[in-house]
């Protein structure tokens, strides 16, 4: 008889058996959990400099007096965006997935690992997505700074990178929060092309002790653990990009109590120097 049905033929209640998969299969899990952050914070560092690229260039203006071939070619670079953020933003990440890995060798020739596609899809996915949140946020800082920096000679991308990005990065990091919070959970389609993340590591444990509830509560209190590390931890970047609700004052006053000081000083020494004058001018 095979051992997995007889063990769970055995009697062993819930606990017995949440213990027992923890202990035969935490290393896995403990690893495919290890991959799955792996897979989110990656996809989310590359996808966000490419949303922010995207943004970048979606927003470069065009001016009456540019060259024709620079009006042709920046409509054309904007289609070419627009329609990549369309089509990785209105279909699923796990048709994307197929598409990629099983696409890149039948039509490119590719030998593409199933991790390295994972790596692609994530952040080429969230790229479209934060596109379209740099885009926002580009919009959010008013726009006479960037007038001001047009009329002391700025570039639009020394314009960008030097002074609107670094203010909307702040506008739109509860936007990057949530996306790496979405990935770490979307990594779990990617267990179609059998990456072995969190999901696919459970699918496999389950599926060799017939123990599916258990094991899918185990991964469920895991995945929630590392959403909840991760949103906490950027909450708490988020406040310390604010600074502190209260300003000490004291070296504000005693700023200005010295500067006071200094005035009087200053008052007395014309004075003082008043009578010497007009001793002078007497003589």
């Amino acid at each position: 008889m095979n051992i997995p049905i007889m063990l769970a033929s055995t009697g062993r209640n819930f606990w017995d058996w949440v213990v027992y998969l923890l202990h035969v299969g935490g290393h896995d899990l403990l690893r495919g959990a290890g991959i799955t952050l792996l897979l989110a914070l990656t996809g989310t560092v590359i996808g966000c400099i490419i949303g922010f690229l995207v943004g970048v260039v979606q927003t470069i203006p065009i001016e009456p007096q540019d060259l024709l071939i620079k009006k042709i070619l920046l409509k054309i670079v904007r289609w070419l965006l627009s329609a990549y953020v369309e089509v990785f933003r209105g279909t699923p990440m796990i048709v994307q997935a197929v598409v990629i890995y099983y696409g890149s060798m039948q039509m490119l020739g590719i030998d593409m690992s199933a991790m390295l596609a994972g790596f692609v899809v994530v952040s080429i996915n969230t790229g479209a997505y934060m596109s379209e949140s740099v885009r926002g946020g580009i919009y959010s800082i008013d726009k006479g700074q960037t007038e001001a920096a047009k009329a002391i000679g700025m570039t639009h991308f020394q314009t960008m990178f030097s002074i609107i990005l670094p203010q909307a990065l702040r506008n739109i990091l509860p936007q990057i929060g949530n996306n790496l919070i979405i990935n770490i959970k979307d990594t779990s389609v990617l267990s179609i092309i059998s990456v072995t993340e969190l999901f696919f590591t459970s699918k496999t444990l389950a599926g060799t002790y017939y123990t599916y509830y258990q094991v899918y509560l185990i991964t469920c209190v895991m995945y929630f653990i590392m959403t909840f590390t991760c949103s906490r931890i950027l909450r708490w970047y988020e406040k310390k990009l604010d600074g502190p609700d209260s300003f000490n004052l004291t070296s504000a006053g005693n700023a200005e109590k010295k500067g006071n000081n200094m005035r009087k000083g200053l008052s007395m020494q014309l004075f003082s120097r008043q009578p010497t004058g007009a001793r002078s001018a007497m003589r």
